[in-house]
């Protein structure tokens, strides 16, 4: 017999919000990022005062399914940005919610270009200091807050479907007890080690497709390529190595309460080996049924 008594019905699942704190410098893409959020249904609060937010903390908690989806925005604007952070995580915490952190960032070159091309003000100019001196400022205002993040993106070089790759990407969450999710990154060196990985690996060593004519045109997803790549006996020592890496430290960073693990892997171009060997990780995270897996080629975006 059922273990439910007759004329009762079991009570559908509680509904678990989701709550994304946005903050970054000012110019490096918090209102495109509040936009894309707004396009998957996230309600996005911008500069609520710091004494609104316990409030704010107990409507969510008590209205979940109103709130599955919330985006807090919190900034240079407020008087002091890492008290209303912390007292937006605490408050959300102290009922049960861990808040995804994400910390939006650029080179200064590239703000101080934005603002020109713009004229606006930055928040922190208020005694006509200028751009590069309110930047300045605003790095060591907000350190505590990016030391906080679980995603920092650097928008520097982004496009903006790019930047809306990455934001949705690390949004991705795991199902219950599908372990880590993995977002890999193949990058060259040539252009820089992106900001956000977490571990990086170099397969430089390996030789390079693009010194063969007819390798030279096409990148790691055509099989001529990846056929050369994985063809080359170092290439499985290299990707069991890795294997084993991952074995060795996922169980640390699931202790430390990571729920995504960015590598990174390069070549000097990244359109060819780094490519391949990502999307063969890639594959046997798959096979393995370890958790959701996402690949982003970095360098592809600039051809």
């Amino acid at each position: 017999m059922s273990g439910i008594k007759s004329g009762t019905a079991a009570r559908p699942a509680r509904p678990r919000a989701h709550v994304a704190i946005i903050s970054g410098l000012s110019g490096a893409g918090k209102t495109a990022a509040s936009k894309l959020l707004e396009d998957v249904g996230y309600r996005v609060v911008d500069n609520l005062p710091a004494e609104l937010l316990r409030n704010l903390a107990q409507l969510v908690a008590r209205e979940p399914q109103n709130y599955e989806r919330l985006a807090l925005v919190v900034d240079a604007r407020a008087r002091d940005a890492p008290v209303a952070f912390q007292q937006a995580v605490n408050a959300l915490e102290a009922r049960g919610i861990s808040p995804q952190v994400f910390f939006l960032e650029a080179r200064d070159d590239v703000l101080i270009r934005r603002f020109s091309e713009t004229r606006h003000r930055h928040p922190l100019d208020s005694n006509d200091i200028g751009v590069a001196a309110s930047i300045a400022r605003e790095h060591d205002l907000l350190a505590e807050i990016r030391a906080e993040a679980d995603v920092i993106i650097d928008t520097s070089d982004l496009s903006g479907r790019q930047l809306r790759e990455r934001l949705y990407g690390a949004l991705e969450e795991s199902p219950t007890g599908a372990g880590i999710a993995l977002n890999l990154i193949s990058f060259g060196y040539k252009n820089g080690v992106p900001l956000e990985a977490d571990v990086v690996l170099d397969c430089r060593f390996m030789e390079n497709p693009f010194y063969i004519d007819r390798l030279r045109p096409l990148n790691g997803l055509d099989e001529l390529v990846r056929d050369f790549v994985l063809a080359q006996p170092i290439t499985g020592r290299f990707l069991d190595t890795v294997q084993e890496l991952l074995d060795a430290t996922l169980p640390g960073f699931e202790a430390e309460g990571k729920g995504r693990l960015t590598v990174a892997i390069g070549c000097t171009g990244g359109q060819h080996r780094s490519i391949a060997i990502a999307e063969q990780i890639a594959k046997r995270w798959r096979e393995d049924g370890r958790g959701p897996v996402s690949i982003w080629h970095r360098e592809l975006e600039r051809v």
